[in-house]
């Protein structure tokens, strides 16, 4: 890791996804927020709100040694995608989505207050990041109940007006009530595994199974992939098995047809294409999809103890 340093005189550039929730949330005062935010810690920002769907474009015009990103975890996704590619840019964090786990993982506070601060007391570090068909994910990628779940919920926060926590109740049963199982053939490694499962999830590195600590990750930077795929079930099962999930009882052997890690594996699917949701955006990708881990390929400014 190496320490932070900030030029004084030189404004840090801010990108924020006006459409995010925190962001939104605080509606036409986060630039100014963010602005005196830094000014507290004795930092200045070249703050700009944009829509979510056009951060990687503006993200391309900028060139500086670190660029900060306000949004939540399919923003900085996108966000990372572009980083990536311009290899010497620092990723800084502002946790301004709704469920915000990559900053939570890598130890940035909640609080606007608090992630500004770390943006000059922390450190820069490198993590990993997956990829599928070129596709960015910095969570987790997954086929099946997920998909369902976050287009039933865009649909009910068109339709209702719900915030995105709210929607997220009538979305889950909605999607549960469609529970479809898919058929894949999963290469690993040169072995085939054919399963019939109603959700498969790959994760950067290893998320852990243990009650109290259900999407956390111990590391993001051991170069590898975790891959669950659920077994087959009925709804009623479907429904238990997420609520003993939830409370760490899950079993690896009965609850999953394949629970390994990996640094990379291909999904054949009996469609040409897939619904995959990558960080909680669910985008319509060809099959077979080929999943890989990037060691190290993106920089972040992090909790020291991260």
């Amino acid at each position: 890791m190496m320490a932070v340093r900030h030029a004084a005189h030189q404004p840090l550039p801010v990108l924020i996804n006006r459409q995010g929730g925190s962001a939104a949330a605080a509606g036409a005062t986060i630039k100014a927020d963010v602005e005196a935010a830094f000014r507290d810690v004795g930092l200045s920002a070249e703050v700009e709100l944009v829509d979510g769907a056009a951060i990687s474009a503006a993200l391309e015009r900028l060139h500086a040694r670190t660029i900060v990103i306000g949004g939540g975890d399919g923003t900085l996704g996108a966000a990372a995608s572009v980083l990536i590619a311009a290899r010497r840019t620092t990723l800084g964090i502002l946790p301004l989505g709704t469920h915000n786990h990559f900053a939570r993982q890598l130890g940035i506070p909640a609080d606007l207050p608090g992630a500004v601060r770390m943006l000059k007391q922390g450190r820069r570090r490198r993590v990993d990041v997956g990829m599928v068909n070129g596709h960015v994910f910095l969570n987790n990628a997954s086929i099946g109940f997920y998909p369902s779940l976050v287009r039933s919920r865009e649909h009910e926060q068109y339709r209702r007006g719900l915030p995105k926590w709210t929607a997220n109740m009538p979305a889950a049963w909605a999607a549960l009530r469609r529970l479809r199982h898919h058929r894949l053939r999963v290469e690993i490694g040169g072995a085939e595994h054919w399963v019939r499962t109603p959700l498969l999830f790959v994760g950067n590195n290893l998320y852990s199974l243990d009650g109290g600590r259900i999407g956390e990750r111990e590391a993001l930077d051991r170069g590898e992939l975790s891959l669950f795929a659920v077994a087959g079930r009925s709804r009623l099962g479907a429904l238990w098995f997420g609520l003993r999930l939830l409370a760490g009882r899950a079993d690896l052997e009965a609850d999953f047809a394949v629970a390994q890690t990996c640094r990379a594996l291909t999904v054949h699917a009996h469609s040409p294409q897939i619904h995959v949701a990558l960080d909680g955006e669910v985008q319509c990708l060809k099959s077979p999809l080929r999943f890989e881990i990037r060691p190290g390929a993106l920089e972040v400014i992090a909790d020291a103890k991260s």
